[in-house]
């Protein structure tokens, strides 16, 4: 399990809240998050400077 699979995992599961993505990461961390069964749960947010904060909800976004 890599990285990201490994702290999305903990975002679903609860022991972690939220999950704070750099700009220059967010492509690599975007393969995996959208190969996910449940991706449309997870939510992210654009901070100023290319952050990217990701929280699990627990419905789906349309």
């Amino acid at each position: 399990m890599s990285n990201y699979d490994q702290q999305l995992n903990e975002l679903r599961v609860g022991t972690r809240t939220s999950l704070t993505i750099e700009k220059e990461d967010f492509l690599s961390f975007r393969e995996v998050l959208v190969q996910m069964e449940d991706f449309k749960h997870f939510r992210g947010v654009a901070k100023q400077g290319g952050i990217l904060i990701y929280t699990y909800e627990k419905e789906a976004r349309s």
